[in-house]
């Protein structure tokens, strides 16, 4: 619509603003074709995913636009009562932890005295440190006082009450006394 009324008007901009009603230069009468080409990269989404954003302890919401099955736009969500829609930096910059060419998107492994990552199954790499676990507990296990101090758990920023709660079940369940987090909303 904007293409169509900026082809009926005049080409330059301040015979524009003389001949329309736009006589203040705001609207139509300052845009160019350019500009009328111009739109937010949010508007072309298919979904938008509320989300909270990963870096700190605060917890500021986010709204994730996804076209196609990936991540186009994240932005500060208006509606959080924690931000107001507002973002930090690292939050504002959210989209390169899933987007920029850096990510890894495969599990690594550095043997011992190895110099060179290499790629292995998830479920390989889940059943290794499945394995390291329990013989460090096994290895490390106190009998008298029922507990070991061969592992800890530091949980970070990124996770929340639910998840730290299942952390410690988990660590405790193990026998683990040094569990700490830094749990948010």
């Amino acid at each position: 619509m904007v293409k169509k009324l900026l082809a009926s008007f005049p080409a330059w901009p301040a015979l524009r603003q003389l001949t329309t009603d736009d006589r203040s230069g705001h609207r139509h009468a300052a845009m160019s074709t350019a500009t009328a080409a111009l739109h937010p990269r949010t508007i072309d989404a298919d979904s938008v995913v509320s989300s909270i954003c990963p870096y700190c302890a605060v917890g500021c919401g986010q709204r994730v636009y996804v076209q196609d099955g990936r991540i186009t736009q994240i932005e500060g969500d208006p509606d959080s009562p924690v931000s107001r829609g507002r973002l930090c930096p690292k939050g504002a910059a959210t989209k390169s932890l899933v987007t920029g060419p850096g990510r890894e998107k495969k599990v690594k492994y550095r043997p011992p005295y190895a110099t060179e990552w290499q790629d292995l199954d998830l479920d390989e790499a889940m059943d290794r440190i499945a394995e390291r676990v329990i013989a460090t507990r096994n290895e490390t296990w106190d009998p008298v006082h029922k507990r070991t101090l061969g592992f800890a758990s530091l949980g970070g920023a990124t996770l929340d009450n639910e998840e730290n709660y299942l952390m410690k079940k988990l660590y405790t369940a193990l026998g683990a006394i040094q569990i700490e987090n830094q749990a948010r909303i």
